[in-house]
Formats: structure tokens, sequence, C-alpha cells
């Protein structure tokens, strides 16, 4: 549910300034009214639900500008963790992350857009772990979970997954050789890239709504 909710804000579908209706919302997802306020407090926590007293729940507003900063924020913080995976994973930490990027190839090769999210989820948390720095890999996946919805965006557009896959295939090759810059070098860049490509589908997305939104002619 807070999946279905958050893609239905990031893509313009609901916008901001709309209230979520509890009622409503336990209606479209056949549930009590319980999970439904879980996913709202949720959501609220990502950033992407403003809750008020006497208000309730309504779609916060989140401007471009905002969405860059976290972006650049989320860059930097990826650059880090990379750079010290690097310097710091073990041996079999740096084989385990190979041996999984290899295999994902099959999900690109398929098309498996869904398999293929769980484990960009996968390989991010093995970059934040692999830097062995507890409070780093804190306030970064910390940073991911406000930016999920919007990254998870890019995957809708054609060839995304690929491209994906190359850049983190990069990342890859920096670590195992022990490349710390070149290793933050390629996060970053990823990132930036993660960050354009989320951009144009919630561009894309809010165009949309807007266009639905205006009365006929």
């Amino acid at each position: 549910m807070v999946r279905a909710i958050a893609d239905r804000i990031v893509t313009g579908i609901a916008r901001p300034g709309d209230k979520l209706d509890e009622v409503s919302l336990a209606e479209r997802f056949e549930v009590s009214r319980t999970p439904v306020r879980e996913a709202l407090r949720q959501l609220g926590a990502m950033g992407l639900v403003d809750q008020r007293p006497n208000r309730g729940a309504i779609v916060t507003v989140v401007s471009p500008e905002h969405l860059a900063s976290m972006f650049e924020s989320m860059a930097e913080l990826e650059a880090i963790c990379a750079r010290l995976s690097a310097e710091r994973m073990t041996a079999a930490e740096r084989r385990a992350l190979e041996t999984h990027h290899r295999e994902s190839a099959r999900m690109v090769r398929l098309g498996a857009q869904d398999e293929y999210e769980a484990f960009n989820t996968d390989f991010h948390t093995r970059l934040y772990q692999g830097a062995h720095s507890p409070h780093i890999t804190e306030i970064t996946m910390a940073t991911r979970s406000r930016l999920a919805p919007f990254r998870r965006a890019q995957f809708r557009l054609p060839d995304r997954v690929a491209k994906s896959w190359s850049e983190h295939a990069q990342i890859v090759a920096a670590i195992m050789r022990g490349d710390g810059a070149a290793a933050a070098a390629a996060a970053k860049a990823h990132v930036s890239i993660v960050s354009e490509a989320s951009a144009v589908f919630v561009s894309a997305g809010e165009s949309a709504a807007a266009r639905n939104a205006l009365p006929a002619q």
C-alpha cells in the first residue's frame, strides 16, 4: 500500500495539496483504516504526505529545487560509501558484490524490472555496509528511504534498467581494484543520472496530471 500510494504521488496522479482520505483508501485497498493510518504515517516520514491536526493527510508539495537538493546529498553520500567500500571491504565482501552484480545481468536480459528493483536496493545496501562506518550507513539509508519512490520512478523509462546495470559495473570494477577515487566518482555520477532520469519521469507524470485536470474545451 505504501508503495502504491507513493507511486501515485511521485507520478502526479495524486497532486500536491490533494487530501488522502482514510475511508477512500481503505475501500480502494480493501483493508481496514488501521493499515491505512500506518501507511500514511510511513509516507509522512518519507516526506510525501503532510499530516496536520483536524485536516487529515494531504500530499506534500515537493519542489523541483528541493528534490534536486536531496539527490545532491544522496550523490555525495553514495560517493563516500563507494570510496570507503573500495578501501575497507573484505575480500569476501568484494567477491559477493561482484557475483551479485553479475547474476543480475539475467534480470536485464529478461527485462525483469520488479526483480531488478529489488536487486538495485540490495546492491546499494551492500555499498553502504561495505563502508564499515555505522553512522554513515545510517544517514545514507535514511536519505535513500526518503528518495525511494523517486529513485524507483527511473526504471519506468526506456532502457533505464540496462543503463543502471552498466553504471553499477563501473562502481564494482573500481571497488574490485581498490580504487577509492574511481569508485566515488562512478557512484556520484550514477546517482546524478538517477536524479535526472527520475526528474524526467516525475515531470512527465505531473504534466499528464495537469492536463487531465484541465476542463474540457
